[in-house]
């Protein structure tokens, strides 16, 4: 797919796509995927992807409305990436199966950074108290 197309794409106003059409004129490279995949399949990998994210406390941008929008969309879409060339970005685009029309986009910062979740207070007392050094 031509830059040009790509960016013709990006003009809608939600904020993921600002800031894709943004990092792509600012230099960023790119990828579009040549075959379209089920929705259905797409909606729950990244469900339990934007599910596993926030459990390290991350909040892609758009990621939650882009599932409901491609599962909505209900036919095969294509994915692309966006990647800035400072590598501080990268947007996730869904795609209609002949790639002439954006169906969602989502995005977050790089490097994705997996915190450890806060430790639980364990009262030691208690004969059947375990923390995560215990097993």
């Amino acid at each position: 797919m031509e830059r040009h197309v790509l960016e013709s794409l990006l003009a809608g106003d939600d904020e993921a796509s600002v800031i894709a059409l943004a990092t792509l004129r600012s230099g960023a490279t790119y990828w579009v995927a040549d075959r379209a995949q089920p929705a259905g399949q797409h909606a729950g990998v990244f469900k339990h992807r934007l599910q596993r994210m926030r459990l390290h406390g991350l909040e892609p941008l758009g990621l939650e409305r882009a599932v409901q929008l491609i599962r909505e969309h209900g036919q095969p879409v294509r994915t692309g990436l966006i990647d800035a060339a400072d590598r501080t970005w990268t947007t996730l685009l869904f795609l209609t199966e002949d790639g002439s029309t954006l169906v969602a986009c989502a995005g977050w910062p790089l490097p994705l950074v997996a915190r450890k979740p806060p430790l639980q207070e364990v009262d030691r007392s208690s004969p059947t108290a375990t923390s995560a050094n215990d097993t």
